[in-house]
């Protein structure tokens, strides 16, 4: 589209990796991507932002040891990727809420868009730090997680190691087996039986059992393992990653070790390590501040506009937007254009109520009229500013003013309206950190308000944002209901309003129940015939519990009738249930798969047990409708986070696509699950130092995650997830392209003399055939040569394997479908049958220890103890010695 199409330029990305205990962790890897802001620039990157949350108080401290971290973890970076990448240039974007102190101004940067944040705790992680990421290997992470407690006390350094260390250990990601050395313990009161206990069904330690390593280490490998040793600075590698481990990291990323991931990526594909002895310089920091948030809508008035009710529509969205969703304070004016440019107000400061409607009086009525020229020229400094554009024209001019447009430092978010918008307007979204949204011509459809109800803040305080409870539509024919129950949880409750519209002269009659059985009606509402809108504000907060509306049609023909509900946070120490929904990719190719995502959150935290509903609008047809999950199967990667997926497979059409999501959960009981297994860092419980076992502080927890679900109820919430561009889509009907999803959550376990297996279906298409299972005695055959082993039935007994020296079998499992497409190898499981000589390794006072020495084949600590205490078959190696205190694999 433009001359920057052809600008190649490599970003920084957080590329999935996960650890062997089965932790998601990520790394810090590079490829081709336009729109990022962290750039490769010779061997150093460019451009990291690091954004603090408006809740955390002002610490020059913060600021301080964050800045010794970033210059730590630069050295140590540039010495793990073999003298190849450093960091350069970083940007710490401070909040609003602390004193001004001759900051720079931010251009593109904001707090939703940050590499790293640092924010209050996420109970799950309490003070550790972990990277949310929930994508496929390789795909980004979302961002890193620093809490001030971490950054600012000192004692954790001895529980998670320095800084640098641990900031390396977010972005690079992996264990691998090395001569680590140290021992196993088990505090009385973790473990029932007061020892380390083997789990006979598992092979592994009891829960309660864990590793102290020695202080003086000679091990290298790996940062991601111990990144708190000072003799570690290397990552696993194809020499000693252990492929055969059923880890995460072998899962997820095709049993490949943490350098190979790194040296395959596009930035060390074009970079090579620097030959001289000489060190990179220490990072430069630039500290930006945004004071005030400034807002321009420039909206499209051209003949493009006639037809469809486009310009009535306009005035009712951004009428909305003004009344209802800009946060106070923000400055806000508005330019309209078709071939030339018109400011119909200048800047003024939401300050109340009456300066809302004001601005909202400023909105077009006239008849559209003229051409689209998005590129018509306006005078003023937009440095730091955002900018709502929308537009239903072509526009082939368009591309003289991009790079301009660019490189004016304004945020651009852009709403195209209808089929016929020009089709660069996405780009100038994408370029500049903005949402772009696509608004179909379908009269219930609801997606012009959709569109301008999406664009917040991105300062990360989300107290202050409008929450969009409901929003739907409905054809309705003459003197039919559309009516729906919406429920007003704790979270909300704040300036809530009820927006009905319409298409006729009058308006439907309006009944509105609150949870006590009041009724609202068309007298309560304010209602403006010209514009077709009502709209009622609920005094003080909104009753929590089941709203239920009802619109019937007077008129005498069908018309589409649309309702609105927005709220924010009822209290401002409590932060409200938020939903983001977004796609993998923003343009695409059938025959590639995409996910929509939908993350269900109250601050940081997950909420679970929501149905998910994702609702994809072509430009013309009919809507794909979705059910996104969070089982743990197909595009989902993590089970029970609050991320909700689903491939998208099923298109109509090439062009725009719009997506939505309806989010509800009824008043039940929803209890936590374990901690979720994001990248976070491995916590030391201690170390062992001149024999003696000295112990660190417990792990840094937030408060008790019992009943944190039990205590929010039933909630409703719609949100906007953008648009995409899919090209390249066959007519119909369709040839069957997409396979069934890889199994990713196979388990295998014994029960007496039976393995009995569990996985979650995938399914036909991708996450929408039946199960092949084989067995091997090597996991490396399973995965090479899978056609070539043993079949299998979901129940089996072993008996195809010989009985002398077998402790471990391997059990894979492909789907196949009806037009003999079939997945990826799955995971690989593993059944132990376990030869009981010796339960307690020890039997110590206070402790049972078993000292382990890391050795030999590479195997990692969980396979390690497998091996060290049963007789392994495994490629006919089982030479094991045991002695009464310590386990050496030979």
């Amino acid at each position: 589209f433009s001359p920057l199409d052809n600008r190649q330029t490599q970003s920084l990305r957080l590329v999935l990796i996960l650890s062997s205990w089965g932790w998601l962790l990520t790394l810090l890897t590079l490829a081709a991507a336009r729109g990022t802001a962290v750039l490769l620039q010779g061997d150093g990157y460019d451009g990291l932002l690091i954004a603090i949350n408006p809740q955390v108080p002002e610490d020059q401290k913060l600021l301080a040891n964050i800045k010794e971290m970033i210059t730590e973890a630069s050295f140590y970076l540039f010495n793990a990727t073999q003298r190849r990448v450093y960091f350069q240039n970083i940007k710490i974007l401070i909040p609003a809420t602390w004193k001004a102190n001759s900051y720079g101004k931010p251009k593109h940067d904001s707090y939703e868009k940050a590499e790293v944040i640092v924010a209050a705790p996420y109970w799950k992680h309490g003070d550790e730090p972990y990277t949310l990421q929930y994508g496929e290997c390789g795909n980004m992470g979302k961002y890193i997680h620093f809490t001030p407690n971490f950054l600012v006390n000192d004692y954790l350094i001895d529980v998670y190691g320095s800084r640098g260390r641990v900031f390396v250990h977010e972005l690079k990601v992996t264990r691998c087996a090395s001569d680590l050395t140290g021992i196993y313990i088990c505090e009385k009161k973790s473990c029932t039986e007061g020892n380390c206990v083997i789990n006979q069904l598992t092979g592994l330690f009891k829960e309660g059992c864990a590793f102290i390593p020695e202080r003086t280490q000679t091990a290298k490998s790996s940062i991601m393992y111990m990144q708190s040793l000072s003799s570690v600075v290397e990552f696993c590698n194809e020499g000693n990653h252990n492929r055969e481990a059923p880890n995460l990291q072998n899962r997820m990323c095709d049993y490949r070790s943490t350098w190979d991931v790194i040296i395959s990526s596009m930035d060390f594909n074009n970079t090579l390590p620097r030959t001289d002895a000489s060190l990179p310089p220490p990072p430069t920091f630039s500290l930006l501040q945004k004071r005030d948030r400034v807002i321009c809508l420039v909206l499209e008035v051209s003949h493009s506009m006639n037809g469809d009710d486009r310009i009535n529509r306009l005035r009712q969205a951004a009428e909305f937007y003004l009344l209802q969703v800009v946060e106070d304070n923000s400055y806000v004016g508005i330019v309209t254009f078709n071939n030339e440019g018109e400011i119909r107000s200048q800047l003024h400061q939401i300050v109340n109520k009456h300066v809302r409607k004001q601005l909202a009086s400023y909105l077009p009525t006239a008849a559209p009229s003229g051409g689209t020229n998005i590129c018509v020229e306006q005078d003023g400094n937009i440095y730091g500013s955002e900018i709502i554009l929308l537009t239903a024209g072509e526009d082939g001019g368009i591309i003289e003013c991009f790079s301009n447009v660019i490189n004016s430092g304004s945020i651009i978010h852009t709403i195209a309206l209808g089929p016929s918008a020009a089709k660069e307007v996405e780009q100038l979204a994408h370029e500049t950190g903005g949402l772009a949204c696509f608004a179909s011509d379908r009269l219930d459809s609801n997606d012009l308000i959709d569109g301008f109800s999406a664009i917040s803040t991105g300062n990360g305080d989300t107290f202050s944002h409008s929450i969009q409870i409901e929003s739907a539509g409905e054809r309705t024919e003459s003197y039919k209901q559309f009516s729906r129950t919406v429920t007003i949880d704790s979270t909300v409750g704040k300036d809530t309003f009820f927006v009905v519209t319409w298409q006729t002269a009058e308006p439907p009659r309006i009944t509105l129940l609150d949870p006590s059985g009041k009724s609202y009606t068309n007298k309560d509402f304010e209602v403006n015939t010209v514009s077709q809108v009502a709209r009622l504000q609920i005094l003080g907060i909104a009753e929590v519990g089941e709203w239920t509306y009802a619109l019937m049609n007077t008129h005498l023909s069908l018309q589409a009738l649309t309702m609105t509900v927005t709220s924010r946070a009822a209290n401002s120490n409590i932060p409200a249930i938020n939903v983001k929904a977004h796609v993998s990719s923003d343009r695409n190719e059938y025959s590639r798969s995409m996910v929509v995502y939908a993350q269900v959150s109250q601050g940081l935290s997950p909420i679970l047990g929501a149905n998910v509903t994702a609702i994809i609008k072509p430009e013309t047809g009919d809507p794909l409708i979705l059910e996104l999950l969070d089982n743990g199967a197909g595009s989902d990667i993590v089970k029970n986070d609050g991320v909700y997926s689903r491939y998208i497979y099923s298109f109509s059409e090439n062009g725009r696509y719009n997506l939505k999501v309806h989010v509800q959960r009824a008043n039940k009981t929803v209890r936590p699950h374990p901690t979720v297994p994001w990248s976070h860092s491995m916590y030391i419980p201690g170390y062992v130092e001149n024999g003696k076992i000295q112990m660190n502080p417990p792990r840094p927890s937030v408060i008790n995650n019992e009943d944190i679900q039990t205590r929010v109820g039933g909630f409703s919430r719609t949100a906007s997830g953008g648009s995409f561009i899919m090209s390249a889509v066959p007519t119909r009907p369709h040839t069957d392209v997409f396979p069934p999803c890889k199994i990713i959550d196979f388990h295998a376990r014994t029960a007496n003399d039976v393995i009995i297996l569990s996985w979650t279906a995938s399914g036909d298409d991708l996450d929408q055939g039946q199960a092949e299972i084989r067995t091997s005695e090597s996991p490396l055959e399973l995965r090479d040569n899978f056609d070539k082993t043993m079949l299998e039935i979901f129940v089996f007994k072993p008996e195809a394997f010989a009985t002398e020296n077998i402790t471990i079998i391997y059990v894979a499992i492909r789907v196949i479908e009806k037009a003999s497409l079939h997945s990826d190898v799955s995971n690989i499981a593993q059944a132990v049958k376990f030869v009981p000589p010796m339960d307690y390794l020890t039997d110590n006072v206070k402790y049972s220890v078993s000292r382990i020495v890391l050795l030999g084949f590479g195997l990692i600590t969980s396979i390690c103890l497998i091996t060290s205490v049963t007789i392994c078959a495994l490629k006919k190696r089982k030479k094991v010695v045991v002695t009464e205190t310590a386990t050496n694999l030979l």
